[in-house]
């Protein structure tokens, strides 16, 4: 069908074009095309609007691509272009007609356009979840962490391991009073652990909050315990509910070491930490990585609205609701 839709936008476009038919050529193509086809859906006037904004939005990203192809290097930048603009439209057939409809909605650039569908292809998302992701902004926050990764892990498995986190975090799915502290924001993390999985991204499954190492007598505690299917790596997260600070790394840094002691195994890759903190200084968190041995990452989170005290207080718990529907159950 999108092959269609394709084709169907490249001849309105062009005609258009050549022609300077309005908007009264589409309402016209709209009942021919309904007339002609009174079995098969999207010929509306307001679908068929749609597929000529679709082809309009990515020809002229393509052309624009070209241009500055061509400015580099005239004879293989034609190629490399042919090349490029197929893929792109083999890849955005490939994916349902809603979530075009949604990207071209959204995106303001071609480029964002492109990883949002790519993103589609490679991790299935539904409808709701490429909107979520776009309304989060993942464009621009994916792979923005500060990391060591290029010093302390192969090329292949930096570039992925980077890709894999974000920065800023979006937590605007808790509901967390002002002036919580780091137990509570892991709490709250756990008890939303369906939209805090979300918020990783691809790959990651929960192993455990304050996850118990016993390391010859001794007892330590790691926040938030993962695994990435995707790295094959184990990927310890500790929370600050603070503005970073140097000292932070040390912990972090001791849990990563004890993990690819204590739980790697030979088939899984470098373990990867994850300090995740309130705010930072980008120069800071450079300066603070540089001779930390294992690699790490620091990102910021952020909460758009806090509860305020009164208010979070006065919220049943979880347990509260469960325990009011069985008195419910029970007396009927």
């Amino acid at each position: 069908m999108l092959d269609l839709y394709w084709t169907l936008g490249e001849y309105i476009v062009k005609n258009q074009e050549q022609h300077s038919w309005g908007d009264a050529f589409i309402k016209s193509l709209a009942k021919d095309l309904q007339k002609e086809f009174p079995d098969m859906k999207g010929f509306s006037e307001t679908n068929i609007k749609y597929i000529r904004r679709w082809y309009s939005f990515y020809m002229k990203g393509l052309q624009g691509v070209a241009e500055i192809e061509n400015n580099d290097s005239k004879s293989k930048g034609l190629q490399a272009v042919a090349q490029f603009d197929e893929r792109v439209i083999n890849h955005i057939k490939q994916i349902p007609w809603g979530h075009n409809q949604r990207i071209i909605n959204k995106c303001k650039t071609i480029d964002e356009a492109i990883y949002y569908v790519n993103k589609t292809i490679e991790n299935g998302w539904s409808r709701n979840v490429l909107e979520h992701q776009i309304e989060s902004g993942l464009y621009g926050r994916e792979g923005k962490s500060i990391t060591n990764f290029e010093k302390r892990l192969p090329a292949l498995q930096s570039d992925l391991a980077r890709q894999t986190l974000k920065d800023p975090y979006h937590f605007d799915f808790l509901t967390i009073r002002e002036g919580y502290d780091e137990r509570e924001l892991q709490k709250e993390l756990v008890d939303k652990i369906s939209d805090f999985l979300l918020e990783l991204g691809e790959g990651f499954a929960y192993i455990g909050k304050e996850y118990h190492l016993n390391i010859n007598g001794d007892d330590f505690y790691i926040d938030l315990l993962f695994y990435n299917l995707k790295l094959h790596s184990y990927i310890v997260i500790e929370l600050k509910a603070e503005k970073f600070k140097p000292e932070h790394l040390g912990q972090l840094n001791f849990y990563v070491t004890a993990v690819n002691r204590e739980l790697k195994t030979d088939r899984d890759n470098a373990t990867i930490g994850l300090l995740i903190c309130k705010d930072k200084n980008d120069v800071v968190c450079e300066y603070s990585l540089e001779q930390i041995s294992q690699p790490i990452g620091i990102s910021k989170y952020e909460i758009t609205k806090l509860l305020e005290s009164e208010y979070k207080s006065s919220l049943p718990s979880i347990e509260e609701i469960e325990k009011k529907i069985k008195e419910i159950d029970t007396d009927n």
